[in-house]
């Protein structure tokens, strides 16, 4: 006997909702296709999570690194896009060696200085309110935004604080493939105005705006070591897409930025005392958690040069 189904039973969701996320299984793929998983020779990373994220254990930020070394480290950056040590000894003068193995350091208008130039501070108290807490990609108002990121934390708060990455392939490998197509080959305007309006001197955003004008980059860029396809729009800086109307770049770019939410994607780490975390700006999207206020939080980022973004 056939039973006539309600329409609010009968009638399905539609494949992708307008800026929602849909449950059921997801495309959890670590490596880049074709890469098979290889032992490390000096350090086991430990994961934290299934795609992005462990902690490396047995090495000293303060000791010099050697080529090998630095071969392994760059292997794990790229394959698990983000890096946690524990228990680390260093100075400001330690963590920008250390970056400076991956490249020249670059230098930051926008955010206070530490003791160098190519060293920004981050310190937050009950009150100097924190601004980081959205989902965002470093600097990706440059023409060739950071390759990577060194963080410490100086002072960690007694409760909270902690910082979220999430990985931007496997945001990418789980659209829709009529997303995916729709994507494909469209640009989009970055623009740093809109990530430090809201917190920043206005003479000081007046000052840079010949130094940084806005600048396109691919919504869907090629990462320049692995070739995977990643996800390249983010909210503190990208205002809208090439080609599109304004409503329906605003769609679409909603629905993008979403990606980065979805817990499967990502990996969460509590601060320690001692604690570093280096990450790829290139693969990732990260986040502060502001949930400390009215403890303090002081923190010190050295970032990489990177590349232009194809």
């Amino acid at each position: 006997m056939s039973v006539e189904l309600p329409d609010r039973v009968r009638v399905r969701p539609a494949t992708v909702p307008d800026g929602g996320i849909l449950e059921g299984p997801r495309v959890l793929r670590r490596l880049p296709e074709g890469v098979e998983e290889r032992p490390y020779e000096l350090f086991a990373p430990r994961p934290l999570g299934r795609v992005i994220g462990a902690e490396i254990g047995g090495v000293d930020l303060a000791e010099p690194l050697t080529p090998a070394l630095q071969a392994e480290l760059n292997r794990a950056l790229l394959e698990w896009k983000v890096l946690f040590f524990r228990d680390q000894r260093i100075t400001s003068a330690h963590q920008r060696a250390f970056a400076a193995h991956w490249g020249e350091l670059e230098t930051n208008p926008f955010i206070p200085k530490g003791e160098t130039e190519d060293t920004t501070r981050f310190t937050r108290s009950a009150t100097m309110p924190a601004f980081e807490n959205i989902w965002h990609v470093d600097v990706t108002f440059r023409p060739a935004p950071a390759l990577g990121s060194v963080l410490r934390l100086i002072e960690v708060p007694p409760v909270g604080g902690d910082t979220m990455w999430a990985d931007m392939a496997a945001a990418y490998d789980n659209l829709p493939e009529d997303v995916r197509a729709r994507i494909d080959g469209l640009t989009a305007v970055h623009d740093f105005v809109p990530g430090f309006a809201r917190f920043s001197d206005p003479e000081l955003l007046l000052r840079h705006q010949d130094a940084f004008p806005p600048v396109e980059h691919p919504v869907v860029r090629t990462h320049p070591e692995t070739g995977r396809r990643t996800l390249f729009v983010n909210q503190a800086f990208t205002t809208h897409i090439v080609g599109l109307d304004r409503e329906e770049s605003d769609r679409l770019l909603r629905y993008l930025f979403s990606r980065a939410h979805v817990p499967e994607f990502q990996v969460r780490f509590s601060w320690r005392p001692g604690s570093v975390a280096f990450w790829d700006n290139r693969a990732t999207q990260h986040y502060a958690v502001n949930d400390y206020h009215p403890y303090a939080r002081v923190a010190e980022r050295v970032a990489i040069v990177g590349d232009r973004p194809f």
